[in-house]
């Protein structure tokens, strides 16, 4: 214990800590006194403008830092009842998307998402994962949709298209830019499992006629749709969100999950999910979302051409158990993904610092960033 200080000495503190607070730095006090805190977050960086023009996004991507660029190729958990530190996660790390997940509908409202855009360099792509049954994040707001098994049983593609526009129109209204969904996995079965009734059907066709009208309406809308989970969910065995998962072999997918992805251009500028899904004859044991084969199969044989994601990287067991965080998000991209999506939030510096690493050693190739880049940046129209 230190003996009291004279009183002249404390004036001079008191006073000194007033000027640092005016200022804009808090003084810390203690023996290290030359501590300093910034009292708020750091001012935004300017705006980047969208560029037309043949060499328009290499000249965007000039105008970011190494690690802004890293940065735009993960899309990251938010607390949907926090717009703070939302904002404030934006402002200081430049992600290049967020995910709203739970019920919380904060930032849903009172235009609370133009805020986090204001703190951004780049559009951030704002997404939820808005299917309609047992997985929706607006309906508190908006009102509840049908399952998609119950779409189908009820409803013919033009009124699924036009209630994927009425839902696309308000979720658009409030912000949010993308939705993951249509689901195209393939399955009759119990409507409480893993996929069940977010299934428009067991039959391909009728799964991607519905698939195909609900797409079309988010578009219609201004949403990008995200179809999922690529390969195909529906006949595997297993819930990724506890463990490792397998479908069946390459073979069989093809004549039945795979069928919903032929044509894919059919989808307009929509996105595709890859899911945690070990493939005998395509993935090596590997989950889907972690293989540079299934991105190959996406990108060669189906000939997509627009942004891949992954499922989520960082609550799922199919992935956690196997790898850390920042490692499963350098394995997704370099295999093939375009955005490393984790819904639990968090870690967002340990991710950028191993990315960042593996593009300075060569792990995470050159070309490979800009290709993810190149496509993350025409979804989102900077360039």
């Amino acid at each position: 214990m230190r003996p009291a200080q004279p009183l002249t000495r404390r004036l001079l503190l008191v006073l000194a800590a007033g000027a640092l607070l005016t200022a804009g730095v808090v003084y810390t006090g203690g023996d290290d006194a030359d501590q300093q805190v910034p009292a708020a977050p750091p001012a935004p960086q300017p705006r980047i403008s969208a560029v037309s023009g043949p060499d328009a996004c290499a000249t965007v991507i000039g105008q970011l830092t190494p690690r802004q660029r890293m940065a735009q190729l993960v899309v990251v958990g938010v607390d949907a009842a926090d717009p703070r530190a939302t904002t404030d996660l934006v402002r200081s790390e430049q992600v290049g998307g967020i995910f709203l997940g739970g019920n919380a509908t904060a930032l849903l409202e009172n235009k609370a998402l133009d805020e986090v855009q204001r703190a951004a360099r780049l559009p951030v792509s704002v997404a939820v994962d808005d299917e309609g049954g047992s997985v929706q994040r607006i309906d508190d707001l908006d009102g509840s949709m049908p399952s998609a098994r119950r779409m189908a049983a009820t409803l013919t593609p033009a009124q699924v298209r036009d209630l994927a526009r009425d839902r696309g129109r308000a979720m658009a209204a409030r912000g949010v830019t993308t939705d993951y969904a249509p689901v195209l996995d393939l399955t009759d079965g119990p409507a409480d499992e893993v996929i069940g009734d977010r299934s428009f059907s067991a039959d391909p066709a009728t799964a991607r006629r519905y698939a195909q009208a609900f797409a079309a309406g988010l578009s219609d809308a201004g949403v990008q749709p995200v179809l999922k989970h690529f390969p195909g969910h529906g006949h595997a065995t297993g819930d990724s969100h506890q463990g490792s998962v397998t479908t069946p072999p390459l073979s069989q997918l093809r004549d039945n999950d795979l069928l919903p992805y032929r044509n894919i251009g059919d989808f307009g500028h929509a996105a595709v999910m890859v899911g945690h899904l070990d493939v005998p004859g395509l993935t090596g044991g590997e989950p889907a979302s972690l293989s540079p084969a299934a991105y190959q199969l996406l990108r060669g044989e189906f000939g997509f051409r627009g942004p891949i994601l992954t499922d989520d990287l960082g609550a799922m067991k199919a992935v956690t158990q196997r790898y850390p965080l920042p490692q499963a998000v350098v394995k997704a991209l370099q295999s093939g993904a375009d955005q490393a999506l984790w819904s639990s939030g968090g870690r967002v510096s340990a991710v950028l610092d191993a990315l960042e690493q593996a593009s300075t050693d060569g792990t995470l190739p050159g070309n490979r960033v800009t290709d993810a880049l190149t496509t993350v940046l025409r979804a989102k129209h900077a360039c």
